[in-house]
């Protein structure tokens, strides 16, 4: 039988987060939180599927089962539009693409893309069945020195690119989906042209988030 869970679709203010990688990041000043939430029932699969499109293609991913905190917060950032313009700020060719930092919409503040974020942080789902495959989707985070129990930012993610260059990741990031179909489009965002902070030097936004309607 088929379960299906329910969510509530918000969007929050911008916390400071880091990249995947732990290389330090310059902070985001503090900002008061000013929290909106919009309560919305949505009924969706246990393994819901989303087509992430981008000026690159469509990325297809489906979010796992058994990172459902994970699962739930990434479900109702897309449906609420957060992901909405957001660009790629941060792609390796051999190692992943990153996205999800609302700071990113605006050119004004690149010296703090990577940094932004909704507001929270996700407890660790870090689960030793779901690896660094190729595709696969992890939550960024701080690196362990500020962020001990290895908690996920709120909205921060990449896809991997290389699986091998990627395997150092397992058991320290949170793997909660992997890519369906659209492999091909991340190899694409990974082969742009980047600047010397892994910026595309031509922009790979992100135009919106999908549900897959089964």
């Amino acid at each position: 039988m088929k379960k299906y869970l329910t969510i509530a679709l918000c969007c929050a203010a911008i916390l400071s987060l880091a990249s995947c990688k732990n290389r330090k990041a310059q902070e985001e000043p503090a900002e008061e939180p000013q929290e909106t939430v919009m309560e919305q029932s949505i009924n969706l699969p246990a393994e819901p599927q989303f087509d992430i499109i981008t000026t690159k293609g469509t990325i297809r991913i489906k979010l796992y089962e058994g990172t459902p905190l994970h699962r739930d917060n990434f479900a109702k950032l897309a449906m609420s539009g957060f992901y909405n313009g957001i660009l790629f700020h941060r792609v390796i060719n051999g190692f992943m693409i990153q996205a999800g930092d609302p700071l990113s919409k605006d050119p004004e503040k690149m010296d703090y893309w990577g940094t932004g974020g909704p507001g929270y942080t996700v407890p660790a789902e870090i689960k030793p069945e779901y690896n660094h495959k190729k595709g696969a989707l992890a939550a960024a985070r701080r690196g362990d020195a500020a962020n001990p129990m290895r908690e996920s930012s709120g909205s921060q993610f990449y896809l991997v690119q290389d699986e091998f260059a990627c395997s150092q990741l397992d058991g320290q990031y949170t793997v909660y989906g992997e890519t369906v179909s659209g492999l091909d489009v991340i190899d694409a965002i990974a082969a742009v042209d980047t600047d010397r902070r892994d910026r595309p030097t031509i922009p790979v936004r992100i135009l919106s988030v999908k549900l897959v309607e089964e």
